[in-house]
């Protein structure tokens, strides 16, 4: 019996190949906008200054400490800007490009810090970095930032005393965290005497200068004790027994990264607890607090800018999100928060400058305002800081916060006079 072979395919492969025509067709209809972005912005227009930019893509870069002591503190910046460029990229991404990553490891050095900012900026060209956590990071790479006209987005609460044309802020400087603390402790609990406790680099030595001027000269209170302890350390006997000595009316903290496990798993062990003691600290997020554990800090308070308590629709989805990408038991803190605006703040200058030149990116940011932001509401300043509220929160056991006090939106002040 002889077989005819037929032109036509069999019924069933024909559907499969019309599926495909109307999916291929569907796609490119999806893929439309991104495109006609991409057109309408080309890339001689949108990138004058030879950064990593093609017709599709748009590299960047993340610096922060993946390894090392201040890895407990850093993992939640990494995760959250990867959330926004991938919430970004999902919607098109900036001017019809998506975004591509190039991730360096700081591994808590500062030198290496500054070694990755220069490989990211001159090897890699990309047109923004989002990184950093520690002031001594930040000022390691500062030069480089500089030098090189790169764009550093900064998200990590800090001393303030800076400004430059290359590093947006988007965490809270020293008036909006260590002075408003300062005065909500001082009005609530009565405080008139303060033991000042930091890690021993520019953020806590610098923050606790502004605290003690701010102690003596406004609250008219005075400081009985300021200890400082090498990043790492885990051995705090001594510092407990003339905290003990002294009985302080608040310990004020300052402490970062993995020490601080060590140094409140040890109040406790001495009997220094919330039942006896008023601490507030201006270092310890929910990012902490998982490697603390809530029950070693249970009643002490926090002064931030963000907890990821807040009761408010964006906050809401954020904590949804970010727990959908990276766990169920994931948690969220302050820097973690500011993070996550990086990215998003970049875009919104990208698009309103339509240009990735770094010149145009610096010069389109003043007045922007994050009207999703999880914290409520941000508004970048012509210094680069970002407006933004205080918020006390009290430690829970289950590793949250309790917020229990909220500013009005605090203007930026990164060289408050009085406290130089």
């Amino acid at each position: 019996m002889s077989h005819r072979s037929s032109s036509k395919p069999p019924s069933s492969q024909r559907r499969k190949i019309m599926m495909g025509i109307v999916a291929g067709a569907a796609g490119a209809a999806m893929a439309l906008p991104g495109l006609a972005m991409a057109q309408q912005f080309p890339t001689a227009k949108v990138n004058t200054t030879k950064l990593a930019i093609t017709d599709t893509e748009v590299t960047v870069g993340q610096l922060h400490s993946a390894t090392g002591t201040m890895a407990i503190s850093e993992t939640g910046s990494i995760q959250a800007e990867r959330l926004a460029i991938d919430q970004i990229n999902s919607m098109g991404g900036i001017l019809g490009r998506k975004i591509k990553i190039i991730q360096e490891d700081g591994a808590s050095d500062w030198p290496t810090f500054a070694e990755k900012a220069k490989k990211l900026l001159e090897n890699d060209h990309v047109a923004a970095v989002f990184g950093c956590w520690t002031s001594a990071s930040r000022k390691a790479v500062l030069p480089v930032f500089e030098k090189d006209n790169g764009l550093l987005y900064y998200p990590t609460f800090y001393e303030g005393l800076e400004q430059s044309k290359n590093v947006f802020y988007t965490g809270q400087e020293a008036t909006q965290q260590v002075l408003a603390g300062l005065n909500w402790v001082a009005k609530e609990k009565k405080a008139k005497t303060f033991f000042l406790i930091g890690s021993d680099y520019i953020w806590p030595r610098t923050s606790n200068k502004i605290a003690r001027k701010h102690i003596e000269n406004v609250l008219k209170g005075s400081v009985v004790g300021e200890e400082y302890y090498p990043l790492g350390n885990t051995q705090f006997g001594s510092l407990i027994n003339k905290i003990k000595l002294k009985k302080p009316d608040v310990i004020f903290a300052d402490v970062v990264g993995g020490s601080n496990v060590a140094f409140y798993k040890q109040l406790k062990a001495a009997g220094v607890t919330a039942k006896t003691q008023n601490l507030l600290t201006i270092s310890v997020t929910e990012d902490e607090m998982l490697g603390i554990g809530g029950e070693n800090v249970e009643g002490f308070y926090a002064s931030m800018k963000y907890f990821q308590s807040l009761d408010n629709p964006n906050n809401k989805k954020f904590v949804a999100e970010f727990k959908a990408k990276f766990g169920a038991n994931s948690v969220i803190g302050d820097v973690t928060q500011a993070a996550y605006l990086g990215p998003w703040l970049w875009k919104a200058a990208v698009e309103k400058a339509g240009s990735f030149d770094v010149d145009k990116v610096v010069a389109a940011s003043p007045g922007l305002e994050l009207k999703t932001a999880p914290e409520g509401y941000v508004k970048v300043h012509a210094n680069h800081h970002l407006w933004s509220k205080t918020r006390i929160g009290e430690a829970q056991k289950d590793g949250q916060f309790k917020v229990i006090y909220e500013s009005d939106l605090i203007e930026p002040n990164p060289f408050p006079k009085g406290y130089q």
